[in-house]
Parts: structure tokens; C-alpha cells; sequence
């Protein structure tokens, strides 16, 4: 769409008051803003053509319901629905009137926050594209999203993190502006913004109201601002996927793909009017945002916390649903289990002995409920089956009365300091069985659910009605999943293990400035390889798997990220190399999928290391190197070299023998083979982890 030639300029709150000798061509998001379209909108409320557009249907139907509580930011803030909607068109209007065109790109980089969701939103209805990042992301790493995604303004979230990056990222670009979400302006260093323009978030509502207020009181709006809709295949949002090395991957999501989500995630969670959600994971993060979206739809309350003030919020705001990834689903399980340990000997004794009943009581209700996995594509006989058909119903029979006992004695406590009275949501990586086995045997539903940033994200989740452990349910609607054997790239009967490959209305309009990695990623049938290995459970008319067909299990990564339990992405390969640097690092494979943190399976330099410590004088008397010493030389190594790095290695182990091709370590074209060394080290990385 061609610019405005006033775009780059700044304008005062009076430019409103003043028609511009030739029209200004905007974007608006067609049902949220139909006042400004020539003629006005033909759309019902119900019409969902961009994002921005569900706030309209929203204030509607839940005018004074409150919509957002965020009670840890000054001012602690408490929006109804109207008020929320009236904060999106005021921002939005805002930017209008500072020079925000269509398609330009503004970096968002901020927290979870009410406010993040109006400028979010606000950017949206412009017809601008926000590109998303929080504040923990290192300095180089917000610079390189910035300028690769040619953003002309940056949105910051206090003077505090302003401040971090006014030395080593602000002198490098040239904003056409500079916002703080929260905080006080007098707070910046002056020094840093020197003749940029700043705006507070108060700044850009206020400008935004009295532009509104003039344009509907002199009624010149079709002389002035010449109004077109968003279409729903413009893109919304950029998000990077990529560390701070290689090419940069912003993933381009369209209005298109993420309202697949709003319309079709409320299978998963059936979410009421009045129902509360607690918040707590980064808004960039594409599984927290395409939820709240969906969520606000169906007017439910959303209050902002924190990890430092979950366990407190969740007893003071009992809410219904929590939204998260699997570390906060493992917190709770570690803190519930120091809990009962922290009791008197017998009360600890009946807790533990109640829940390994009640996992009993779990696993004979799946025979009998057909809900155990199998790949088996065989009918299993049926005599067989009614055989452990029975067996399991006289053992949950007998448990039951058990079970019961449990849900009065130890249960019931649980529930009421965590709340989640209806269910858990887990996504951004693998949720541990043990912990969903602990959840399900207390009586609290936790489901699990699958998706990648290139898929809007969500593609499977389990349902409430049908939560089979072990998997990550069937797929949303309108989402084909398919699995393609790695080597010849043919679909593959349910049962066999494969790539995992995702077809839908959510899958990505590519990577952004990316055309090749866009090629491999994306098929020309569609079809968008996700690099994970899994397989679908075959179906079965009788026998304990006969619920689970056409579910997808997930079994690994082919590609080589990492993804922590913290729903985070991490790409190995600039940790392994910024470590290889070091002289005592001979060979080294970053490890931590699912887990909390990074950790490493090292393969010393040994004559390197030898000498390093001949040089400090740490040998022993016997001129010998003990494991630990040489333990604590690489754990130095790794601090020096990888200091630079977004992610940091924590606990690390020596392998046994250097990865070579000869073992299988490596492939003949002497690249490390990460699958192998994992397989090869597992109950040590296991061990390494506990």
C-alpha cells in the first residue's frame, strides 16, 4: 500500500484540527473501527475480518464485565471491556496521529502487561506490524530483530530497561520515536534520546482521544484520512524465532492465521463468561498470545502475575484455567511434594500412600476407558481385552473407595490453595508424565497441547472430554497432521514414527526477508515440516486404545533446537561454537530438551587440559588431575567463552570417548550426530538433570 507523504513526520495533537491539502490513505481493522470506512461497515459483530475486530464484539456482549486486572504495575490498573476497547481505539488513533503508516514495522519489546495488549492491539489496528520481544532477550539480540525487521520506532516497557539498552542499542538506530509503556519520561537518560521524540503510553492515548474527538465533531474524516480495511492476509506480527547467530527468522503471521485460533481453540477450552485466567507467560510468546485473543472472546477475566506471586495469586484469585508451560506445572508439583514432606511423619505417610492409590486407580480406569496408548495397528482379540476389561474394573472397584478417601483428606486442600477448578493448559514443550500422572491422580485437569511460532501456534491439544496422557491430543479444526519418513519424504501408516508435517489456515506466510529457509520449511503443496519426530495412534473399534485414534505423539526433535521446559528456543549450534573456541573444548553437544536449563556433554582436550593446569599448579602430588578439577576448568572455560551468548550452560558431564565416525558419533562428513550422543549418554543426562 502506497505511504502517506506526512507518514515520517510527527505531528501535534492540532495537525487533527487541520484538513491536509490531500487525503491520507490509512488502515483500519474493518468491524472495531467501521465508524471510519466511507459509508460505514456491512459487517455483523460477529465478522471477524482482522485481529482488532473482536474487541467490537467483546464490548458488545460484556460491557462492564472486567476484562483485565493487573495489579503489580503503578498504577495498578482494572479495565471492563468498553474501557479496554476504548484504550485499543485511542492508541491506535495515537499512532495515526504521530505518523504510523500501514505495514510499517514498530518493535514492541516489552512484558507481559495490560498495556502490552493495547499497544499490541493498537499497533494491529493501523494496519502496522508489531515485532515482538521481552526484556530478557540480550541487547545484540534485540538489535539484530530490530533492524532486520526494518522497524522505524521502538516500544519499551520501562525507563529501567530504556536505560540497559541506551549504551549499547540505541546510538545504533535511528527511531523515528521512542514510547515507554510504563514509568515516568524524567526517569530516561537524556542523553540517549537526545532529538528523538518520546512519548509516555499517556502520551499516545491522550493525542489519540482528541484526534478522534476532532475528526467525529468536524465530521471531515472522508476529507482527511482516506480509510481502507485490513485485509485478513496482511501480516500482523512479526516474531523471531532465531538466536543472536545465522540468519534471522522473523516468522510472518497474518489476521488470517491467528483468528484460525480465536474461532477454533474453545474445543480445547470451553471457556464461560466470568471465568478467570491467570497470565503470566511473555506475550511475544505466540502460545500465550493467540490464547488470550481466543480467550477474551468469551468474556472471561484475565489477571497479570507473576512466577514471584503465583502460589499467592492462585489462592487469592482461585481462577478457573491457567494458561502455561510445563515449568510452572512442574513448580507446582515440587512445591505440593515439599509441601507434604514438610508434615508430620504419619500425615506424610497417608499423603504419599493415598496418591500412589489413586495413580493405581488412574491406570485401571484407562484399560477400561480405552484410553491407553499403543502403535500396535492390530485389533487386539477380544476375549483378551474383556479378560483385562474385568481385572481392571474390579481393581478401580476396590481403589475407589480409596480414591475417595484421598479426594476428602489431601486433595481438597490442594485444590483450594491453587484453585484451577477446571483445567491446566500446557504448551511450549513437553510436559513430564510423572507430572501429569500427579495432576491427574489429585483430581486436577492439566492437557497438553502442541504447536510451533510458525503455526499461529497451536495445531493438536487434548480435550477436556478425551485427556489421554502421553499424548498431544487430536488436531484443531481445520489442521491436517500427517507424519513423512525422514528419508524418502512418503506419508506413513498411524503407528510408524516420522517428521511430524502441519496443514492448515495457521501455518505461517512464511519467514520474513527469508525466501530459502521459507522453501525448506514450507512445501508447495502447503504442507510445513516441523522438525519434530511423532506418530499418530492407529484406530481401534475395541480394546483399551480405542479412544485414542488419530491423536499425535510427540517422540523428540529431528532438527537440532532445543526447547527448554520454559516454552523457550534455543539453537545449540551458537553455544557449541562460541565453547568450541576454547583450547581445553575438543568436542561438545549442547543438551536440555524439556528440561529447566541448558547442560553439556563435553569431550576434553586432554593434553590441552594438562598443560592448563601444569601452568596453574593445580596437579596433585602425584602430578595426576582429579575429575573435579578438571570439571571446574571447563565450567570456567564455558563462562569465559559462551559470556556472550543469550543462554548459559549449567550442569555439564565428560563423555567416555571422543565422537568420531568410527563409534557412530559422527557422520562422514565429520558433523556430530546429536541424536546419537543423546541416545548413547541417556541415563547420564538423566542423572545429570536430577
Amino acid at each position: 500500500m502506497p505511504r502517506c507523504a506526512a507518514a515520517s513526520s510527527s505531528p501535534t495533537p492540532s495537525s487533527a484540527d487541520s484538513a491536509p491539502e490531500h487525503p491520507l490513505r490509512r488502515k483500519c481493522s474493518p468491524l472495531l473501527e467501521s465508524v471510519l470506512l466511507p459509508g460505514r461497515s456491512d459487517l455483523t459483530v460477529h465478522e471477524w475480518k482482522a485481529v482488532p475486530d473482536i474487541w467490537r464484539t467483546a464490548a458488545e456482549k460484556y460491557p462492564d464485565l472486567v476484562a483485565v486486572i493487573d495489579p503489580y504495575h503503578e498504577p495498578p490498573t482494572e479495565w471492563t471491556y468498553t474501557q479496554l476497547e476504548q484504550e485499543i481505539l485511542d492508541f491506535s488513533q495515537g499512532l495515526r496521529a504521530i505518523g504510523v503508516a500501514p505495514d510499517e514495522k514498530l518493535a514492541l519489546f516489552a512484558d507481559n502487561s495490560c498495556r502490552w495488549l493495547v499497544a499490541d492491539q493498537g499497533i494491529m489496528a493501523t494496519g502496522a506490524i508489531n515485532v515482538v520481544r521481552g526484556t530478557r532477550s540480550s541487547d545484540e539480540e534485540l538489535y539484530q530483530i530490530y533492524t532486520h525487521s526494518e522497524s522505524i520506532a521502538l516500544v519499551v516497557d520501562s525507563p529501567q530497561f530504556f536505560n540497559r539498552l541506551a549504551e549499547s542499542f540505541i546510538p545504533r538506530i535511528n527511531p523515528r520515536f521512542i514510547m515507554l509503556l510504563w514509568g515516568d519520561k524524567s526517569s530516561i537518560d537524556s542523553q540517549a534520546v537526545k532529538d528523538i521524540p518520546l512519548y509516555s503510553y499517556k502520551d499516545i492515548t491522550e493525542l489519540g482521544r482528541e484526534s478522534r474527538n476532532a475528526l467525529f465533531l468536524s465530521g471531515q474524516q472522508g476529507q482527511q484520512d482516506v480509510f481502507e480495511t485490513i485485509s485478513p492476509e496482511d501480516v500482523a506480527t512479526l516474531i523471531y524465532t532465531s538466536g543472536t547467530s545465522g540468519t534471522p527468522k522473523g516468522v510472518m503471521l497474518t489476521h488470517r492465521n491467528l483468528l484460525h485460533q480465536i474461532n477454533n481453540l474453545w474445543d480445547i477450552v470451553p471457556a464461560e463468561r466470568g471465568d478467570r485466567f491467570l497470565s503470566m507467560l511473555p506475550p511475544w510468546h505466540a502460545y500465550e498470545r493467540a490464547c488470550e485473543y481466543f480467550i477474551f472472546t468469551y468474556g472471561i477475566q484475565q489477571v497479570y502475575t507473576t512466577v514471584k506471586y503465583l502460589k499467592e495469586d492462585l489462592q487469592r484469585y482461585q481462577p478457573q484455567y491457567i494458561i502455561s508451560v510445563p515449568l510452572v506445572y512442574e513448580t507446582l508439583y515440587s512445591s505440593i511434594h515439599r509441601q507434604i514432606s514438610s508434615s508430620s511423619a504419619a500425615r506424610k505417610i497417608i499423603a504419599l500412600s493415598l496418591i500412589k492409590i489413586s495413580l493405581l486407580y488412574m491406570e485401571a480406569k484407562k484399560i477400561y476407558e480405552g484410553t491407553v496408548l499403543s502403535n500396535n495397528t492390530a485389533e487386539p482379540s477380544f476375549i483378551v481385552y474383556m479378560v483385562k476389561w474385568l481385572w481392571a474394573r474390579f481393581v478401580a472397584a476396590f481403589l475407589w473407595p480409596l480414591h475417595n478417601l484421598a479426594k476428602i483428606l489431601v486433595y481438597k486442600k490442594i485444590h483450594s490453595a491453587i484453585g484451577i477448578s477446571k483445567a491446566g493448559i500446557s504448551g511450549g514443550g513437553s510436559l513430564p508424565m510423572h507430572v501429569d500422572k500427579f495432576f491427574e491422580a489429585i483430581g486436577i485437569k492439566v492437557q497438553n497441547g502442541y504447536g510451533l511460532t510458525e503455526t499461529s501456534p497451536v495445531v493438536a491439544a487434548r480435550r477436556p472430554f478425551c485427556n489421554v496422557l502421553g499424548t498431544v491430543g487430536h488436531p484443531v479444526k481445520h489442521t491436517e497432521i500427517k507424519v513423512f519418513d525422514i528419508e524418502t519424504g512418503e506419508v506413513l501408516p498411524d503407528g510408524s514414527k516420522g517428521i511430524v508435517k502441519i496443514k492448515g489456515p495457521q501455518v505461517m506466510k512464511g519467514y520474513y526477508k527469508n525466501p530459502s529457509s521459507t522453501n525448506e520449511a514450507l512445501d508447495q503443496e502447503g504442507w510445513f515440516s516441523t522438525g519434530d519426530i511423532g506418530w499418530i495412534v492407529p484406530h481401534h473399534a475395541v480394546g483399551p486404545s480405542r479412544k485414542c485414534g488419530g491423536m499425535l505423539v510427540l517422540e523428540g526433535r529431528a532438527k537440532d533446537t532445543i526447547v527448554l521446559s520454559t516454552g523457550e528456543n534455543v539453537e545449540p549450534a551458537e553455544i557449541e561454537e562460541a565453547a568450541g573456541r576454547s583450547n581445553l573444548i575438543n568436542q561438545i553437544v549442547v543438551i536440555g530438551q524439556d528440561q529447566r536449563r541448558l547442560g553439556a556433554i563435553i569431550v576434553p582436550n586432554n593434553d590441552e587440559v594438562l598443560a592448563e593446569a601444569k601452568r596453574k599448579s593445580i596437579l596433585d602430588e602425584n602430578g595426576e588431575l582429579g575429575k573435579d578439577k578438571v570439571m571446574n576448568m571447563l565450567y570456567d572455560e564455558l563462562r569465559i567463552w559462551t559470556a556472550h551468548c543469550s543462554f548459559r550452560i549449567g550442569p555439564i558431564m565428560i563423555a567416555d570417548e571422543p565422537f568420531t565416525i568410527d563409534n557412530g558419533l559422527m557422520t562422514p562428513t565429520m558433523k556430530i550426530r546429536r541424536d546419537k550422543v543423546t541416545a548413547k549418554y541417556q541415563r547420564e543426562i538423566e542423572a545429570l538433570f536430577k
